[in-house]
């Protein structure tokens, strides 16, 4: 029975299964995106996250822990060097998934994984360059609340001041409009009344 088993083994044995995500994560780690069937792709987003995890604290340990796992110097090399630094600032969530459709043959589900910093598309360097600070995100409530509404406070009393005004005006329009209406209906029956009364 393989209750509570969540290891996805891929058709494969323990040292196959560890041999072909090293391989993926160093081609990852090299090339910055590839494409692979989707349960490669989501067995080797729990195998790297770690690894990537590890490389941001550049020490001889770290080194020699992810070395184990990967076992490239050239991997190792860009890991600890490009990757730690772009993902500096990221709590996790490292790779992306998008899903690509189906492969001609076997109809396998295919997905592209790529490292999330190095996709301008996506990862919002364009904003980021644009002059605005960069500001972490929290779960705490209230402080960005309370910020963000001062300045609208203004605004909204300069609305609540016109819009009284502007109310009274609508509402003089639609009274003109109404009474004119009103006008020509009752024309309208009395000229249909004289032109009755005339018939007979």
């Amino acid at each position: 029975m393989r209750h509570g088993d969540k290891i996805n083994n891929l058709g494969r044995t323990m040292e196959h299964r560890r041999a072909l995500l090293s391989n993926l994560s160093i081609s990852l780690i090299e090339h910055k995106r590839i494409e692979t069937t989707l349960a490669k792709a989501k067995a080797l987003r729990r195998y790297i996250e770690p690894i990537i995890t590890k490389a941001k604290s550049n020490t001889t340990h770290s080194r020699r822990v992810v070395f184990s796992h990967l076992q490239s110097k050239e991997a190792i090399k860009e890991l600890f060097g490009a990757v730690a630094a772009a993902v500096g600032e990221r709590p996790g969530g490292y790779v992306r998934i998008i899903r690509t459709g189906f492969r001609h043959g076997d109809a396998a589900e295919m997905a592209l994984i790529e490292l999330v910093d190095f996709n301008p598309d996506y990862s919002g360097k364009a904003q980021a360059d644009s002059g605005k600070s960069k500001k972490r995100r929290t779960r705490r409530s209230g402080g960005g609340a309370a910020k963000s509404a001062a300045p609208a406070a203004p605004a909204a009393a300069a609305v609540a001041v016109a819009a009284p005004v502007a109310a009274a005006a609508i509402a003089e329009e639609i009274d003109t409009e109404e009474e004119e209406e009103i006008n020509d209906a009752a024309e309208d029956v009395v000229d249909d009344a004289t032109a009755s009364q005339e018939e007979e």
